[in-house]
């Protein structure tokens, strides 16, 4: 009976951590019109630190990396790479947001811990603030149509969208984000 419970246990965390679903995240449709607002909702970052989002995040402008599947790390990380360059823009943080299906506190306890360990640095665990939620109302909200691949938001405090991207950075979407900062300091 104890090995059929880990056996289903084992799976079913396999499965949750797979996040669901593969698809094409190479298309691109980088700096689209930007539309939508991040609607408020209460989410914890890896360090265990609760928020009230958007108010609570701490840019005038924040960008937001939103990944649905555990696959799209590598997508997410091209853009965290660079983020180096833009901190000098006033008023600017960014942010990774895992996004999942809504679960039960065991496993959400189960992803964070994983998480945690993965995450060596601080600083990178204090702004991965992992959503659990109803996606198909997150992405309506924020008009993300599908979830194949990895979006860039930048909202100001209100959630208000100010600029977005798909896929993976590259330098004509990191041209079209300056000018997103520029402009939101005129």
């Amino acid at each position: 009976m104890k090995l059929m419970f880990r056996l289903a246990l084992t799976t079913l965390a396999t499965t949750t951590l797979a996040w669901a679903g593969v698809g094409d995240i190479t298309s691109d449709k980088s700096a689209a019109a930007p539309e939508g607002t991040f609607p408020k909702l209460a989410a914890s970052n890896v360090e265990k630190q609760t928020f009230s989002l958007p108010e609570d995040f701490a840019g005038n402008r924040n960008l937001l990396l939103i990944a649905f599947q555990r696959e799209q790390q590598q997508n997410v990380d091209t853009w965290l790479h660079q983020m180096k360059r833009f901190e000098h823009s006033s008023g600017f943080q960014y942010y990774e947001l895992p996004t999942i299906d809504r679960l039960n506190p065991f496993f959400r306890w189960f992803i964070n811990s994983g998480m945690r360990r993965g995450i060596p640095d601080r600083n990178a665990r204090a702004r991965t603030i992992t959503l659990y939620l109803d996606k198909p109302s997150f992405r309506k909200a924020l008009n993300i149509p599908d979830e194949k691949r990895i979006y860039a938001i930048l909202v100001d405090r209100s959630g208000r969208v100010l600029w977005r991207a798909e896929c993976d950075y590259d330098e004509a979407k990191a041209a079209s984000l300056q000018a997103a900062l520029t402009a939101g300091k005129q």
